[in-house]
């Protein structure tokens, strides 16, 4: 029998995370909107001991698979059943984008650069990175992919990792931009940030690996703090690199010292990381949208307006129609969130699903917070109300872990059967 229930200590943790973001985002949604770069200290300072015990969860199925007690052999199989934990993520990052998803990225945790050592890198050197995030102080990762003249066509990556025999180490050159929370990871703490680099330029993305970067690495150095339309509240720089030396093994994936680590899982490793990320990105879309539903029905309320469910379409309002279309497409993009987190939870591959909640996830909440700003009226594009600023930080959610188009074009490779080469 299937059972569709959220087990009990998932619905503990969300309650946990509501009571979050009630009291510690949502009040200051606006004033660290209007002041932008400056640090959400009550969120952080509240979330960090509960990221810590995330990570210390995370680790110990990790350390079962060093140790081999997974289900297979070679001690690298993942243990028996479905990872909650991955559902949990989830809708934590939802309940925290209601609360505010600026702040919410701007959470003590590995984020995107955690995600990517997850996917490409070894289970030691999981352990190894990731450990970090169980003790000390607050601590943030960060993953650089973008390029001032690389977008979303990655074999255009200029950022160089050239390994120097003599000492066993790669030298990293390069630039990266529009990094979300990479002056917190490198310069104000002692986090990570996983940059991808090619290790032979005229390979296109066969030469492209996955380096990690530890905080108050020498040679790191923001370049530029971004100034943005939405999610100000996040730490977004450019980051430049000068001959950032790391040692040999903080290149992810499976290494041999002895020759070039063309055994390593490189481009496709890293790519996995957009398996995870994509699903957490549709679902904080989710979170600034319930926020817009939410708050336009509420005040349509108090005006009189409410839904009767009962009635055939023809015979509701245009606003009635309008604000039953933005609950349809609320719920048919979560639907489709939970499905792909489903499906990775579950340990299947979610390529397709990912990328299907994420276009549908980033469509489905532009839509929903324009909506609710013109039902509202003048009041809606004033700043009184969040309602403008959960349209503005909605937009992100189109554009980053592969905009819209990008994913258009995955999706479309997935159901036709084509190559990147025949459909582009």
């Amino acid at each position: 029998m299937i059972s569709f229930e959220i087990p009990e200590s998932i619905l503990n943790q969300t309650q946990m995370t509501k009571m979050v973001a009630e009291q510690a985002m949502r009040p200051y949604s606006r004033e660290l909107d209007e002041h932008e770069h400056q640090r959400p200290e009550a969120f952080v300072n509240m979330t960090w001991p509960f990221t810590q015990q995330m990570m210390k969860s995370a680790l110990k199925s990790v350390e079962k698979r060093l140790n081999g007690n997974g289900n297979g052999s070679n001690g690298h199989s993942a243990p028996k059943g479905p990872d909650f934990s991955i559902l949990g993520f989830i809708m934590m990052v939802e309940q925290m984008s209601w609360g505010d998803a600026g702040q919410y990225l701007c959470l003590p945790h590995p984020m995107l650069g955690g995600s990517a050592v997850q996917a490409a890198g070894t289970p030691e050197q999981q352990l190894r990175f990731l450990k970090k995030f169980t003790e000390g102080d607050p601590k943030w990762g960060a993953m650089a992919i973008t390029e001032p003249g690389a977008g979303s066509d990655n074999s255009s990556m200029r950022t160089t990792a050239v390994l120097d025999k003599d000492t066993n180490e790669w030298i990293l050159n390069g630039e990266k931009i529009f990094i979300t929370n990479g002056k917190l990871a490198l310069e104000d703490s002692d986090g990570l940030c996983v940059v991808w680099a090619t290790i032979d330029p005229d390979a296109g993305r066969a030469g492209i690996k996955s380096f990690v970067v530890e905080g108050h690495t020498p040679g790191v150095s923001i370049a530029k703090q971004e100034h943005k339309l939405g999610i100000r509240a996040s730490d977004t720089v450019a980051l430049h690199f000068d001959n950032v030396r790391l040692p040999f093994d903080n290149m992810l994936g499976t290494l041999d010292a002895s020759k070039q680590p063309a055994a390593n899982r490189g481009f496709k490793g890293a790519m996995k990381t957009f398996d995870a990320s994509r699903p957490a990105v549709a679902a904080s879309a989710m979170g600034i949208a319930r926020a817009a539903l939410e708050f336009t029905r509420d005040k349509l309320a108090e005006e009189g307006i409410v839904l009767d469910y009962t009635k055939p379409r023809h015979e509701l309002t245009a606003v009635e129609r309008d604000l039953m279309e933005m609950e349809v497409r609320h719920k048919g993009a979560w639907l489709l969130t939970l499905r792909a987190v489903g499906m990775m939870a579950h340990g299947e591959s979610n390529r397709l699903a990912a990328s299907m909640c994420k276009f549908r996830a980033g469509e489905a909440v532009t839509w929903i917070t324009q909506k609710g700003v013109e039902l509202l009226g003048p009041m809606g594009y004033s700043r009184e109300w969040l309602a403008e600023k959960w349209m503005r930080d909605a937009k992100i959610n189109d554009i980053y872990e592969g905009t819209k188009q990008i994913n258009q074009l995955i999706i479309a490779r997935s159901i036709l059967g084509y190559s990147r080469r025949e459909l582009k």
